[in-house]
């Protein structure tokens, strides 16, 4: 075959693919188009800085990762079978200068990932709190079987399956479960995901900077209602948030234990439900339900002191241990 007919089939082949690349390309942006595609669409501190991490990371790895698929590719093509020119000496020595840099390229990039992940891991800890100059707010959330449990204690409401935060508020989530296999809480516009398990209060910080409705559900598969554990989260300015929640207060459902319970049973796809709460301690109640038990077992009560000793400590923030806008 002569060489021009070869370098012209060469040439056909490197653009059918580009042009496959870029159609695959514009199939998926249309498909995404008008979709809320969360982890490319922050609302809030925690996610920005989520999602720039990833986009960095990501072009990091991008760095290494194309040109190696790119030799790997070369390498399959110029030793095919049908290149009876190629040379292949399998007996062949690698000089030194090539040993260390198939080591040293690779060290180099997994350091420098590794400096910018360990800062990041430890400034984006869920549990820390927020610096702003609003007044935090506080929701108590309990996993169930198959729905979530919105305590707001301050505001002496509850909601089922739809929580409502102010923007530009910080807002500590805590987390446990009743009854539940364990799940994972997620609103991935406004922050990252973080367990629930009974007898466990774990926390999660999060400030919103847009308002809008924003999907949120269990990130962990725990059993057959998964897939409709789903809830909707609010954000809302004050003045709508603080008209909300006197709506809620007058609401002619009061969360009892009688209503609890009922609300205990394992059910699927549950619509929004508000209650009025009678300023009893459920969350604290619902956490030590399972310290007798775990003690029982050998196990300790730092879950519980833990949360008892949180809620006796006042609400200020210092510089140390908070992100910062």
């Amino acid at each position: 075959m002569p060489k021009n007919r070869k370098k012209n089939n060469h040439g056909r082949t490197a653009g059918m693919i580009l042009l496959g690349m870029v159609c695959l390309a514009l199939v998926v942006a249309l498909l995404l188009h008008g979709h809320n595609v969360a982890l490319f669409n922050p609302k809030g501190l925690i996610a920005h800085e989520q999602h720039n991490l990833m986009i960095l990371t990501v072009g990091i790895m991008l760095v290494i990762a194309i040109p190696s698929l790119s030799l790997f590719f070369f390498t399959a093509w110029k030793y095919r079978e049908s290149n009876t020119k190629a040379i292949h000496d399998p007996d062949a020595h690698h000089g030194r200068f090539f040993n260390v840099s198939i080591w040293l390229i690779p060290s180099i990039f997994a350091i420098v990932l590794a400096s910018i992940m360990w800062p990041a891991t430890h400034r984006l800890a869920p549990q820390k709190a927020i610096g702003a100059d609003a007044e935090p707010l506080t929701i108590q959330v309990v996993s169930m079987r198959w729905k979530w449990l919105f305590i707001y204690p301050q505001q002496h409401i509850a909601t089922v399956n739809f929580v409502q935060i102010p923007i530009g508020t910080p807002v500590q989530f805590e987390l446990t479960a009743d009854d539940a296999p364990m799940s994972s809480f997620w609103v991935p516009n406004l922050s990252g995901m973080l367990y629930t398990m009974t007898g466990h209060s774990n926390r999660l910080n999060l400030i919103a900077d847009t308002i809008g409705d924003y999907p949120g559900r269990s990130g962990e598969i725990n059993g057959a209602g998964f897939a409709g554990m789903q809830f909707t989260a609010r954000v809302s300015s004050s003045e709508d948030f603080k008209q909300w929640v006197s709506e809620a207060q007058q609401s002619g459902t009061v969360l009892d234990t009688a209503a609890y319970n009922k609300l205990l049973q394992p059910s699927e796809k549950n619509p929004i439900a508000f209650y009025a709460t009678n300023g009893s301690d459920l969350y604290d109640t619902v956490l030590m339900k399972y310290m007798g038990d775990m003690n029982m077992d050998g196990g300790d009560d730092h879950a519980a002191h833990d949360h008892t000793s949180h809620n006796h400590t006042d609400h200020s923030h210092t510089e140390e241990g908070t992100h910062h806008e």
